[in-house]
């Protein structure tokens, strides 16, 4: 039984995400469904491509993950699959699946991409603006039907990818960036803590804040104060105790975060 995964910024107001399941429940009335955001911010390519890199590795093998955070909906940008390792993506070639493919190409993954370019396994009637619907679920319909993934359009090798920043490495340690800023306002940067050779005399500095060390929990702390710590997926990030560092400290994705040693 196929597992499908969608992820947008479309919403859960008016309908689109239960509209997207539906098609694909017609085509494939088995497939169990997951929804892994709707909450992605309008347009923000980045935004989607994180929250889908972050909980891709979790889903079984053969998992097939919509994506679908597409300004360029209705212009000439490809709407593409691929087999990056052993899961499937659907979604339009904006950049949505950079993360994923950049982990691909470090650890020798095989890679497949294809241009989703055969309208027989789309819907009859597609819209300008919703590919989603049109293509996109359909698509990964059939391949949850047992659909190959090659006739499904043409193989290319050029996907479009994202400019992401990294770490930069500083002689007293690393200036990173915020690269999420979850649900309570904690701030999760693109330093993996795996980086750090020694957490003694380490001082993060953040909007003309600095702090002293890591903690290990947000508990070993009181309320109120501004911490760091090491996230879930093994990440430094910055955090206020039972409240919302991103208000705080007016943090915005991207924002430089020092991890130094005095």
């Amino acid at each position: 039984m196929a597992i499908i995964t969608i992820t947008t910024d479309f919403g859960q107001k008016d309908g689109f995400v239960g509209t997207m399941k539906g098609v694909i429940w017609g085509i494939a009335p088995e497939a169990q469904i997951a929804d892994i955001t709707h909450e992605v911010p309008p347009q923000d390519i980045l935004t989607g491509a994180i929250a889908l890199w972050r909980a891709a590795p979790y889903f079984p093998k053969g998992t097939i993950h919509i994506a679908v955070v597409d300004p360029g909906v209705g212009t000439h940008r490809r709407p593409m699959a691929a087999c990056i390792g052993n899961h499937y993506f659907v979604g339009p070639d904006n950049g949505l699946f950079t993360p994923l493919m950049t982990d691909a190409w470090k650890s020798g993954r095989e890679m497949t991409f294809i241009h989703l370019d055969q309208p027989k396994y789309w819907l009859r009637d597609v819209s300008h603006t919703f590919h989603g619907r049109d293509i996109f679920s359909p698509v990964a319909a059939y391949l949850a039907i047992g659909v190959p993934l090659e006739e499904l359009g043409t193989p290319f090798s050029d996907p479009v990818e994202l400019e992401i920043p990294q770490p930069e490495k500083l002689t007293n340690g690393w200036r990173a960036h915020i690269r999420v800023i979850d649900v309570f306002g904690n701030l999760t940067t693109d330093l993996p803590a795996s980086w750090l050779t020694t957490r003694d005399g380490l001082h993060i500095r953040i909007a003309g804040h600095e702090i002293d060390g890591l903690i290990d929990s947000y508990g070993h702390r009181t309320p109120g104060e501004l911490v760091s710590l090491v996230d879930s997926e093994g990440y430094v990030e910055v955090a206020v105790v039972n409240g919302n560092a991103a208000k705080t400290l007016n943090a915005k994705l991207g924002d430089p975060v020092e991890v130094v040693y005095a």
